[in-house]
C-alpha cells in the first residue's frame, strides 16, 4: 500500500489511539465484533473479508462471493412468475372454486352443462390477469433499469472507466463526483478537500437537508492519483450486512502494515449524495441488496402482492356464497332422493334410466348446475376495469407536474378502491412536504420589518432597507450592524468562483446559514473568505445611489466559535473587530436569546410582535444579538473554556455552561425570517384532508424543531392544539410521560392535541409493554409527528397502526429511499417523483409529482373507484343469481332431476356477451358527484372512507334482492307458460322455449337494474345498457337457425326464436315482468332520495340544479329542510379553519456530532484557493495544532 512519507512511521500505538478516538477498541476491531446501535439492536458478530482492488494474496486464495449491485423491486422473474402468479390467483377463493368446478365437469355424465363451460372462461380470466401482472411488473423492471444502468467511474486495470452501477463489485475502487449518488456502500479513501473531508447529503436516507461531513483516514487521505490507487492492496474486514444506518465496525489491513480501525465516519451509504466536494475515492464494501439502504427495505413486502380491503372483504363473502351453494345443492339432492323414494312405484318406467344415479352423483351434478351463483366473470371484469381506472389517473392533466414533466402514474391497479378508504396518511417531510429550499424572506431590524413575505422570488429584496442603510442615521447604523452580524456569525466556508471573484461559492452544513449569508451578500455585505483565524467581509461603502459603487474590505479576527447544539439552540462567534474591540455575535431561538438580553431593550416588544407575525406565516425565525466583551473578562473566560473543552467527564455540559457565561447582557438587533418553502398547495391539501377525517402523521428523520415548524406551516398543528412532546430516554420515563398524556387527554372536553415523538423515545414506546398505550394516545391526537427516526422505525409505526386498526386503511407517502420501508408496509404506497432518486417511486403503488395531487388522487379517483368497484361487485352477484338460482326454482318443479332450463351456450354467453357491458359501464364511467364537487366538499369522502357502500348488510341485501327478483321472474314466466302455448300449426312450447322466455326477461331486468343503480347517465351508459338488451334480441333469431348447417351444436334451440316471438303472451310478459320485478326497487330509490338523503345525494341535487352556492340551494328547496337535512348542509359548508402557529421555530439544521466539528471544518478552510487534486502535500497550509484537532491520534510536539 502507498502512504505519504509523513505517515510511514505510524506505529501500532498510534493505531490504538486512533481506535480509541473513534470509540473502537483494538480488541473489538481485531475480532470484528459487532456493536450496539443507539436503538438497542446488537449487530451480528459475523464478518466479511474483502480484497481491495480485488487483489488476492495468491491464486490459491478463493474468490469471495458477494451480492450483485443490481437491485430489483419487481414482484416476479422468469422462474418465479408462474408459481407466484398461480399462488396469488388461487388465493382468491373464486378462482379456486371454479378450478374445482372445471375438474368436476371432466367426469363423464356428471355435468349437465358440458365439459368446457367453466374451464374456457377460467383460462381466459387467468390469461388476462397474467397479462396485466406482466405489464405492471415490466414497468417496475424498466424503472429498476434506470437505476441499475446509471454510470459511475470505476478503477479498471489502468484507469477509471464509466461502469454501470449493476456491474460494480465488492472491493472495487470508484470515483464519485460532486452531485452524484453513491452507487453502493463505500469506505472513503480520499477526497478533493483538505484532510480527506467530504460533504454528503443524506435526505434520501433520513430526511435531513443539512450537509454532513465524512472523514477519510489520514493513512489514505493522500491517495490522490490513479497510480497511488492502482498500487493499493490489502484487505478490509468488516461487519456483515445489516440495517443499522449509523453503525459500522471494521478494519483495514494494508499489505505489510498494521491494522487500522474503520468507523461510521468513513462510511458512505448508498442513497446519499456527494455535495460541495469535487470528488471522492472509495472502496466498495456492500452492494445491491446487501447495502444498508436496501436492508431497510422490506423484501417480503416487495414479493407480497397487496390486495385492497374491498377485495379481501369480497373474497370472504365467496365463502358465504359457497356455503349458500352447498345448502342449495343439499336441498336439491335431498329433494331428488325424496322424489325417487315416493315415485318409484308410480313412475317405475323411469328408474331403469336412473339406477346408476345416487345421492353423491346428484350432489356433484347440482354443484355444477348452480356453480355460477358465484360469478366467474367477476375477476376478469375487475382486472379490466381497474386497469382502465389507472389510465384515468395517468391521463389526469390536473395531476401533471409541469415543473418536472411528471405525470401521475398508477404502478398497480389492485388498490384503486383503497384510495377511497384512507384513514391514516403517513408522510415524510423533506422533499414530500417541502421543496428543500431555504429562502431569506423578511427581517426585523430595530423594530422595523423589511422584505416581502408573499413572493415567488428566490432572493431577498427591499428598496426601503437599502435607502435606510444609506441615510446616515441611527437606523442605518443598526442595519449595518445586523448585516455584519449575519455575514460574520456562521460556520459557512467559501470557495473562489473563477468566473466572478467577488461572488464566492458558499459551502454550508446548514441550509439556513447559507440562506442568511447569501441574503447579506445580495445586500453588498459579502462574506469573501476565511484566512487563518480571520473572516474577510466586503461591503459597499458609498452612501449615494448615484455614485459609482465603492467597496471596502473588513477583516475580523476569529477568536472562538461557540457551536450550535439542540440543547443550546444558538450559536455564537467571538471576533476582534478592525477597531480592536472584542465582539460576541449571537443568533438563535428567541426563547433563549431573550433570556440573555441586557436590561432596557428598546426594540424588544416590537421584535417579539414581528416574530409572532413571522411565525404566523410559517417562517423559521432567529433572533440576532451582539455584546461587547472586555479583554480582561475574555482572557479569564478563555481559560475556563479551554478547561471545559478538554474535560474528560461531562465535557458537553461543561462547555455549554461556560458558553452561557459569556453569552450574557446581549443587545438585541433584530430577527430573521426564513421560509422553509413548502411545496405548492401543501397547507390547503392537509386542511382538506383533515376535513375528510383523514389523520396525517409526519414521520421524518429531521430534527424535532424543524419538524414542528413544518407542522405549523402546513396546517397540521395550530395554536389551539395542546402539544405533547415525548423525548424521554428511558423506558420508565416514557411510561410516566404516556400516563401523564393520557390523563391530560381525559381532562379535556374536546381533545385537540398533537403528539411530538423523538426517535429514542419512540424505540421505548414501540416496546411490547407500551405499544398499546402509545397507540391509544397517538390515535386520540389530531396530529402526530415522529422525529429523528430511522426508516425501519417509520415502517414499525405504520405496522403498529395497520395491525391494531385492521379496519382502517393506511397510506404512506415519501420521495426518498428512507421511505421505502413504510411505503411497502402501508396498505397503499405513494411515491413522490422528486429530487431524491427513484427508490421511493420504484417501491410505490402510485407515483405523483407533488404532495398536493394527493387530494385529487383520494377525493376523486379513489372515491370514484371505490363507488364503481362496490357497485360492480354487487351487480355481478345480482345478475348471476338472478339467472342461475332459477335453475333451483326449476328443479323444484322438475323433480330435482338436475335438468337445465337454459340452453348451455346461452348460459355461457350470458356473462361474456349479453350482460358484459353494464358492469363495465358502471365500473368505468359511473360517478355520483363531479370531480369539482368532490374537491370542493371533503365531506363527500366520508361514505367511501367508512366503507358503507360495501358491508355485510349491503351485500346480503343485494343477494336477497336477487333471490326475490329471480323468484318473481320465474313465477310469472311459469304462470304464463304453465299450460303450454299452442300455436296454429299444432306445435306447443317445450322446456327450452320456457327457458328462452325466462332468459329474455332476466337480461332485460338485470340491464334495467344497472340503469337504476347508475348515478350518471352518459351516451356510453345508454349504449351499454340498451345495447346489451338489443344484443340478445339480435342473437336470438340468428342462433336458432344455425344448426345443423353452420354449427354442430345448438340443436335444442332450433325454431325457438320464431315460436317465442309469435306468442302475444311473451310480449305481454316483456312489459309486465320487468315492471313488476323492479317496482319495489324504483319506489325504494325514490323514498331514499327524498327522505333519507345523505351528503352525496345533497350535492348531486345541487349539481342537477346547477347551483354551487349553498345559500342559493337552501332558498331553492323551500320549505326549510328538516334538522337532519340541515345538518348535512352544515357538514358541507363549514369554513376552512385558518391555523395560526403558536410556536416560533428557530432556523438551524446543522449536523451535530459528525465526523468533524464545525469549528474544525472552518479552521481547515484557511483560504478560498482551490485545492489541486493530486497535490503532493495539500496539508502544508495547516498548522500541527489544527491537524491535532482533526485527527487526535496524530502526535505533535509541544
Amino acid at each position: 500500500m502507498v502512504f505519504p512519507t509523513q505517515y510511514t512511521n505510524i506505529s501500532g500505538t498510534s493505531g490504538q489511539a486512533g481506535g480509541a478516538a473513534r470509540g473502537i477498541s483494538v480488541d473489538e476491531s481485531s475480532r470484528g465484533s459487532g456493536s450496539t446501535s443507539p436503538t438497542g439492536h446488537t449487530q451480528p458478530a459475523t464478518t466479511r473479508l474483502l480484497f481491495i482492488n480485488n487483489k488476492r494474496p495468491s491464486r490459491d486464495t478463493p474468490i469471495p462471493k458477494f451480492c450483485s449491485n443490481e437491485v430489483s423491486t419487481t414482484k416476479y422473474n422468469a422462474l418465479t412468475f408462474i408459481p407466484l402468479f398461480l399462488f396469488e390467483s388461487f388465493r382468491r377463493y373464486s378462482n379456486a372454486f371454479f378450478l374445482f368446478i372445471a375438474a368436476l365437469q371432466q367426469i363423464p355424465d356428471v355435468s349437465p352443462t358440458g365439459r368446457w363451460t367453466t374451464l374456457v372462461p377460467l383460462s381466459f380470466i387467468l390469461f388476462v390477469s397474467a397479462c396485466k401482472e406482466i405489464y405492471e411488473d415490466t414497468k417496475r423492471r424498466l424503472a429498476d433499469g434506470d437505476v441499475n444502468n446509471r454510470k459511475v467511474l470505476s478503477l479498471q486495470s489502468v484507469t477509471f472507466q464509466l461502469t454501470p452501477w449493476k456491474k460494480i463489485q465488492v472491493g472495487e475502487i470508484v470515483k464519485v463526483r460532486n452531485g452524484e449518488e453513491f452507487p453502493s456502500d463505500l469506505i472513503l479513501l480520499s477526497s478533493s478537500e483538505p484532510q480527506g473531508i467530504c460533504y454528503i447529503e443524506t435526505s434520501n436516507l433520513d430526511g435531513e437537508t443539512n450537509l454532513k461531513t465524512r472523514l477519510a483516514l489520514p493513512e489514505t487521505a493522500q491517495l490522490q492519483t490513479e497510480d497511488d490507487l492502482l498500487m493499493l492492496d490489502g484487505t478490509i474486514e468488516c461487519e456483515s450486512p445489516n440495517r443499522h444506518l449509523y453503525d459500522f465496525t471494521g478494519n483495514i489491513r494494508p499489505s505489510g502494515r498494521h491494522t487500522i480501525p474503520l468507523g461510521p465516519d468513513q462510511l458512505l451509504l448508498r442513497g446519499s449524495r456527494l455535495k460541495n466536494t469535487e470528488w471522492i475515492y472509495g472502496v466498495v464494501v456492500f452492494t445491491g441488496h446487501d447495502s444498508k439502504l436496501m436492508k431497510n427495505s422490506k423484501q417480503g413486502a416487495i414479493l407480497r402482492l397487496k390486495r385492497s380491503a374491498l377485495d379481501e372483504f369480497a373474497n370472504r363473502q365467496i365463502i358465504m356464497m359457497f356455503a349458500l351453494l352447498i345448502i342449495v345443492c343439499l336441498v336439491s339432492g335431498i329433494g331428488n332422493a325424496i322424489w325417487r323414494s315416493t315415485h318409484e312405484s308410480k313412475d317405475w318406467y323411469l328408474f331403469p334410466l336412473l339406477d346408476n344415479q345416487n345421492f353423491g352423483f346428484n350432489f356433484l351434478t347440482f354443484i355444477i348446475l348452480y356453480n355460477n351463483l358465484i360469478p366467474i366473470s367477476l375477476q376478469v371484469t375487475l382486472e379490466m376495469v381497474r386497469f382502465v381506472q389507472t389510465l384515468f389517473v395517468s391521463w389526469d392533466l390536473e395531476m401533471y407536474d409541469s415543473t418536472t414533466n411528471t405525470p401521475a402514474v398508477a404502478r398497480t391497479s389492485n388498490l384503486n378502491e383503497d384510495l377511497g378508504q384512507i384513514k391514516y396518511i403517513f408522510s415524510d417531510k423533506t422533499g414530500t412536504l417541502t421543496e428543500n429550499n431555504m429562502i431569506f424572506r423578511q427581517c426585523s431590524i430595530g423594530g422595523i420589518v423589511y422584505g416581502v413575505a408573499n413572493t415567488h422570488s428566490e432572493t431577498f429584496s427591499d428598496t426601503n432597507m437599502l435607502a435606510s442603510l444609506r441615510a446616515h442615521n441611527a437606523g442605518s447604523r443598526i442595519i449595518h450592524e445586523f448585516l455584519l452580524t449575519i455575514s460574520v456569525c456562521h460556520t459557512v466556508v467559501s470557495e473562489a468562483d473563477p468566473k466572478n471573484p467577488f461572488k464566492p461559492i458558499y459551502l454550508a452544513a446548514s441550509p439556513d446559514e447559507s440562506a442568511l449569508v447569501k441574503a447579506a451578500a445580495s445586500l453588498d455585505y459579502t462574506f469573501m473568505k476565511r484566512d487563518t483565524n480571520h473572516i474577510i467581509v466586503r461591503i459597499r461603502s458609498n452612501t449615494s445611489g448615484a455614485e459609482a459603487a465603492r467597496y471596502e474590505t473588513l477583516t475580523y479576527e476569529l477568536l472562538d466559535i461557540l457551536e450550535f447544539t439542540s440543547d443550546r439552540k444558538r450559536m455564537s462567534v467571538i471576533v476582534r473587530t478592525p477597531e480592536g474591540r472584542i465582539l460576541l455575535m449571537c443568533k438563535g431561538a428567541d426563547s433563549v436569546i431573550c433570556d440573555r438580553l441586557a436590561p432596557h431593550q428598546p426594540y424588544l416588544d416590537k421584535t417579539i410582535q414581528d416574530l409572532e407575525d413571522f411565525a404566523h406565516k410559517g417562517f423559521r425565525t432567529l433572533c440576532v444579538a451582539t455584546a461587547e466583551v472586555m479583554p480582561e473578562f475574555y482572557t479569564e473566560w478563555k481559560k475556563q473554556f479551554v478547561l471545559a473543552a478538554t474535560a474528560l467527564d461531562k465535557r458537553k455540559e461543561k462547555v455549554a455552561d461556560v458558553c452561557s457565561v459569556i453569552e450574557r447582557n446581549l443587545q438585541l438587533i433584530g430577527a430573521t425570517a426564513i421560509e422553509d418553502r413548502l411545496q405548492e398547495g401543501v397547507p390547503h391539501c392537509i386542511a382538506q384532508l383533515a376535513k375528510a377525517n383523514i389523520r396525517v402523521w409526519i414521520l421524518t428523520g429531521d430534527k424535532m424543531e424543524t419538524a414542528i415548524n413544518i407542522g405549523h406551516a402546513c396546517n397540521l398543528l395550530n395554536k389551539n392544539m395542546l402539544l405533547f412532546t415525548l423525548n424521554e430516554t428511558s423506558l420508565d420515563r416514557v411510561r410516566e410521560a404516556l400516563s401523564r398524556f393520557r390523563n391530560d387527554l381525559q381532562d379535556r372536553a374536546e381533545p385537540a392535541a398533537g403528539l411530538i415523538v423523538d426517535g429514542k423515545a419512540l424505540h421505548y414506546a414501540l416496546s411490547m409493554d407500551l405499544r398499546k398505550e402509545f397507540l391509544d394516545i397517538a390515535v386520540s391526537c389530531k396530529a402526530v409527528i415522529c422525529c429523528r427516526i430511522s426508516p425501519m422505525q417509520k415502517a414499525d409505526v405504520v405496522a403498529l397502526v395497520r395491525t391494531n386498526k385492521p379496519k382502517d386503511v393506511t397510506l404512506a407517502i415519501g420521495d426518498g429511499a428512507n421511505d421505502v420501508a413504510m411505503i411497502q408496509t402501508a396498505h397503499v404506497g405513494v411515491g413522490i417523483s422528486g429530487k431524491e432518486g427513484l427508490q421511493a417511486v420504484c417501491a410505490s403503488d402510485y407515483a405523483i409529482g407533488q404532495f398536493r395531487f394527493l387530494q385529487k388522487l383520494l377525493f376523486v379517483h379513489g372515491a370514484w373507484s371505490y363507488e364503481r368497484i362496490s357497485k360492480l361487485v354487487l351487480y355481478c352477484y345480482h345478475k348471476n343469481i338472478c339467472l342461475y338460482i332459477m335453475q333451483f326454482y326449476f328443479a323444484i318443479i322438475s323433480s330435482f332431476s338436475g335438468q337445465t332450463i337454459f340452453e348451455r351456450w346461452t348460459i355461457g354467453l350470458y356473462n361474456i356477451f349479453f350482460t358484459a357491458a353494464p358492469p363495465f359501464v358502471i365500473g368505468i364511467f359511473d360517478k355520483s358527484c363531479s370531480a369539482e364537487s368532490r374537491m370542493r366538499y371533503p365531506a363527500l369522502y366520508g361514505p367511501t372512507q367508512s366503507g358503507e357502500l360495501f358491508t355485510y348488510s349491503v351485500f346480503w341485501r343485494w343477494i336477497f334482492s336477487a333471490l326475490v327478483h329471480a323468484a318473481i321472474i320465474f313465477g310469472l314466466t311459469y304462470g304464463i307458460f304453465h299450460h303450454d302455448v299452442l300455436w296454429g300449426d299444432g306445435q306447443n312450447s317445450g322446456g327450452f322455449l320456457f327457458g328462452a322466455a325466462a332468459f329474455t326477461y332476466v337480461v332485460v331486468v338485470v340491464c334495467l337494474k344497472a340503469g337504476l343503480e347508475t348515478s350518471s347517465w352518459t351516451w356510453i351508459t345508454h349504449v351499454g345498457i340498451w345495447g346489451s338488451i338489443a344484443s340478445w334480441f339480435i342473437f336470438l333469431p340468428i342462433y336458432s337457425k344455425l344448426w345443423p348447417n353452420f354449427l354442430t351444436f345448438g340443436e335444442d334451440f332450433v325454431g325457438i326464436a320464431a315460436a317465442m316471438c309469435s306468442s302475444w303472451l311473451f310480449w305481454m310478459g316483456l312489459f309486465l315482468i320487468p315492471t313488476a320485478t323492479l317496482l319495489f326497487d324504483i319506489l325504494f330509490q325514490a323514498f331514499r332520495n327524498t327522505y333519507k338523503a345523505n351528503v352525496v345525494d345533497t350535492v348531486r341535487r345541487m349539481e342537477g340544479l346547477g347551483v354551487r352556492d349553498l345559500d342559493d340551494f337552501v332558498n331553492m328547496v323551500k320549505p326549510q329542510p328538516t334538522a337532519e337535512y340541515d345538518t348535512l348542509l352544515g357538514t358541507l359548508s363549514y369554513p376552512s379553519p385558518v391555523h395560526h402557529p403558536q410556536q416560533r421555530g428557530y432556523a438551524f439544521s446543522q449536523d451535530e456530532g459528525g465526523a468533524i466539528s464545525q469549528t474544525a471544518v472552518v479552521n481547515l478552510y484557511g483560504s478560498t484557493e482551490a485545492t489541486t487534486p493530486g497535490a503532493s502535500d495539500p496539508l502544508s497550509r495547516l498548522s500541527p495544532r489544527t491537524l491535532q484537532n482533526v485527527h487526535p491520534r496524530v502526535g505533535i510536539n509541544s
